[in-house]
């Protein structure tokens, strides 16, 4: 059954049926239509526009004939049908069952941060999206320079410290946390105004600013319980990064570099991971690597800030993308040279092997790809362009703890040059 033209699916405020569908199908749907009648539910829940091409098939659920939309991705659309509510039509075109059993069979083994907060008590979710429990790219892009310095500072033909990387892991989950509440904190009447964001727990009421702070609190404790298993030296150089913690969501109200100052917030991890293994800092080794990543930083965030750029000019909020404008790709090449140098001179200053300077290729390469292919005015381009940034810092990691282990072999080599 073909739909010849695009539907929107409109939630009848003055009839019980769904008439408003039929003026929108050039077919006939009539046992749907009674079926729906039969179960005295109002249309939809909400508004939703589908595309041309798109088919609809019937199948039965004891005895009775039901509108099965074949292309509903499952968990995408929130629909009411018959007191299955908030569950879309069984994805694998199986029929109704009932509101528990369709949640059963819904419920497969998933570990994703998204199906853990969907599967979480009520009461908890609101806290978890407070934290972007299930927006998992920002821990990660907090967590990778951490993991660069901590490789780099392992001694040559050694892995970097396990310990260490996992305590940096759960470091950048917490703190990453407690960033996302304290920006919150300070954005509520902002965030408000903002498409994408009006919907935060604090922003949306759903949280009071007292629940946000006692949260705030926990978040904090558990990283300072995370940072004292850390040398007294990384511990006082942890604790002054409150400081950018907490004033970072300030920096849009007074200039157009805020993209600047979360890139040296993010990247304070590449000074605490070398001093967490060796219990102090080489600048001629720290220094580029933290300026590469703050480049990096700036990169991916003014792709990022692209999606709210119209929403950003309405309000008066500051930001690398409204600074750049029509010349944002030129600004983010120079980014990316800033980077791919600093993380050269890194490598130099550590006599670092062929992976290492192989990882450093790819994510130049990544780097341009992304450069050449983003999109500005499309938001969800700059957001899957965003989020690929994961990826890169994984590889260079890779190309770090590679090159270290390597390291081992070449100096055995150098040592026989010299003899001979």
């Amino acid at each position: 059954m073909n739909i010849s033209k695009s539907v929107f699916l409109l939630k009848s405020t003055t009839s019980k049926s769904i008439l408003d569908v039929h003026s929108r199908i050039n077919v006939s749907l009539a046992p749907c239509c009674q079926c729906l009648h039969n179960q005295n539910n109002k249309t939809f829940s909400r508004s939703r526009k589908f595309s041309s091409g798109y088919h609809f098939s019937h199948n039965k659920l004891n005895g009775r004939k039901f509108l099965q939309p074949n292309f509903f991705p499952e968990q995408s659309l929130k629909t009411s049908f018959s007191g299955i509510r908030q569950h879309n039509f069984p994805p694998n075109g199986s029929c109704f069952k009932g509101k528990d059993a369709y949640r059963k069979q819904t419920r497969n083994l998933s570990v994703t941060p998204k199906a853990i907060l969907d599967a979480s008590p009520k009461s908890l979710q609101p806290y978890l999206r407070l934290i972007r429990f299930d927006k998992p790219i920002g821990t990660w892009l907090l967590y990778w320079p951490c993991t660069w310095s901590i490789g780099l500072a392992a001694a040559p033909g050694h892995l970097p410290d396990l310990w260490l990387l996992t305590l940096f892991g759960a470091g950048a989950f917490f703190m990453r946390g407690a960033g996302c509440i304290v920006n919150d904190m300070w954005d509520r009447d902002i965030d408000k105004k903002v498409e994408r964001t009006k919907l935060r727990p604090l922003a949306s009421g759903e949280l009071t600013y007292f629940q946000g702070l006692c949260c705030l609190g926990g978040m904090l404790s558990v990283s300072l319980g995370i940072l004292l298993q850390l040398n007294w030296y990384s511990v006082v150089l942890g604790a002054a990064s409150m400081v950018l913690v907490i004033t970072y969501p300030l920096a849009k109200r007074v200039t157009f570099w805020p993209q600047a100052m979360l890139g040296l917030t993010f990247n304070y991890g590449t000074m605490l991971g070398w001093a967490a293994v060796t219990g102090g800092i080489d600048w001629t080794v720290v220094l580029p690597l933290y300026i590469g990543s703050m480049a990096w930083t700036l990169s991916y965030d003014t792709i990022y800030a692209h999606q709210d750029k119209y929403d950003d000019m309405l309000i008066g909020v500051k930001s690398t993308a409204l600074k750049f404008g029509d010349k944002t790709k030129h600004w983010l090449t120079g980014f990316g040279t800033i980077m791919i140098g600093g993380l050269t001179l890194t490598g130099v200053a550590l006599d670092q092997t062929w992976p290492y300077y192989a990882g450093v290729s790819i994510t130049a390469a990544h780097l341009a790809y992304q450069l050449y292919t983003v999109d500005l005015n499309n938001a969800d381009d700059c957001a899957a362009k965003f989020r690929s940034n994961t990826g890169l810092g994984f590889v260079m990691f890779i190309g770090i703890v590679t090159g270290t282990l390597m390291k081992t072999q070449k100096n055995e080599k150098d040592q026989l040059d010299d003899v001979k």
